[in-house]
């Protein structure tokens, strides 16, 4: 078949380790074969972002910024012991924070299903897309010890001089004490990244929290979603039949257990930051999770898979031994972001060529055809492939596909 041309560049952004392994592979197997693609690469490896004093991961963001698309293999963020194992300058930044805060917007994670691949909530059978609105709350939070009796009061003072004053306890005793906060500006571009990733799947939407508790703070999220669904994105939803709803946290948790799935969860960040380790794990498999980053007013996508480099297996590979590792994540981080590049050119053709990779990816596995770590899963008497055996057969299976 002829290649696909594609009309505009995608970023890549390359990685460490075995990822990085992974990554190339499948670049050589399952896309370069099918696409007439211009890709403006960037290396991410942790050697990489020493030597330039991490610029390189600012380039690539304002790279992605530029074109709208985003594909990222798995990189390191360096501890104390990376840094002496790369004699490296300092303790770099994670790139995928910088990139964050450069691009703005919401990261999604969604469970890629195998139906062979047993799940520990059976029940679950489309996926559950956590959205987290990872800004503020507890993790931009003054904590304190308090030391024994007094009075802890908190106070806002505004440019007017205007002073707004509470009193929060009177202590018996010594205890902790907390002052936490968000941005009005901050959660609307929340909602609006997550209707956005909601008309973009195709799903109903929902918001979770404790505003019966909250008041205030957990009731602002609450009306800053009523506000920008009814103003924004309510006729949309209307007409493509999908819906909108916040629920209270607890609620939402029990409704996820009893659910099949099949819709965006919009948490906020503690929230987030739990329930996504619970649907992936509930899934199965964090080998089999996406992430993808979309900018609040859903131009704008990164994706890449949602586990870290595989240091274990990269050490064996480094030993000349055969590995087994899972690619399935890394492959849909490709098909995530050339979707969305089908979207923003209307390219028919490579949106068409993004579904049949997924699910060619999927039936592989179906078909009995996995590597080690879903095999263990699986079952005791259930064979599995070498990490490049694998990729191997999903080649085989996509010409196949792609013939047809």
């Amino acid at each position: 078949m002829a290649k696909i041309k594609v009309k505009n560049p995608v970023v890549e952004l390359d990685g460490d380790e075995m990822t990085r392994i992974i990554w190339q592979y499948i670049k050589d197997k399952l896309i370069h074969p099918y696409l007439d693609l211009e890709l403006i690469y960037f290396d991410l490896s942790v050697q990489k972002r020493d030597e330039t004093e991490d610029q390189i991961t600012i380039e690539a963001a304002n790279a992605i910024k530029a074109v709208g698309v985003g594909v990222k293999c798995a990189t390191i963020t360096p501890d104390e012991g990376r840094v002496k194992e790369f004699n490296l300058k300092k303790m770099w930044r994670s790139p995928n924070g910088t990139i964050r805060n450069i691009l703005g917007g919401v990261i999604f994670r969604e469970p890629i299903i195998c139906k062979n691949v047993p799940r520990l909530v059976p029940g679950w059978s489309k996926p559950i897309i956590i959205g987290r609105h990872a800004y503020g709350d507890q993790y931009r939070a003054t904590d304190f010890k308090v030391p024994g009796p007094g009075k802890l009061t908190i106070s806002f003072v505004g440019n007017d001089g205007k002073k707004i004053e509470h009193e929060v306890f009177d202590f018996p005793g010594s205890g902790i004490a907390l002052a936490m906060y968000n941005l009005d500006d901050s959660i609307r571009d929340f909602a609006r990244a997550s209707f956005n990733y909601g008309l973009a799947r195709g799903y109903p939407v929902y918001l979770s929290t404790k505003n019966t508790i909250l008041k205030i703070y957990d009731g602002r999220f609450k009306d800053i979603f009523d506000e920008v669904f009814a103003k924004e994105f309510k006729a949309e939803f209307d007409k493509r039949g999908i819906t909108y709803e916040h629920r209270l946290i607890d609620d939402m948790v029990a409704a996820a257990m009893k659910w099949s799935g099949g819709y965006v969860w919009a948490c906020k960040n503690y929230d987030g930051d739990v329930q996504s380790d619970v649907v992936a794990q509930g899934f199965g498999s964090l080998g089999l999770m996406t992430s993808v980053l979309m900018t609040p007013d859903g131009k704008v996508v990164e994706s890449e898979a949602a586990h870290g480099t595989v240091t274990r297996h990269y050490r064996e590979h480094q030993k000349g031994k055969e590995t087994s590792t899972n690619s399935v994540a890394s492959i849909f981080a490709w098909t995530r972001g050339l979707a969305h590049r089908a979207k923003l050119d209307n390219n028919t053709q490579l949106g068409e060529f993004a579904s049949a990779l997924e699910k060619v990816t999927v039936s592989t596995v179906e078909s009995g055809d996995m590597t080690k770590d879903l095999a263990l899963l699986v079952g005791a008497d259930q064979k599995w492939l070498s990490t490049t055996g694998f990729l191997d057969k999903v080649g085989e299976n996509l010409k196949k596909a792609m013939r047809v």
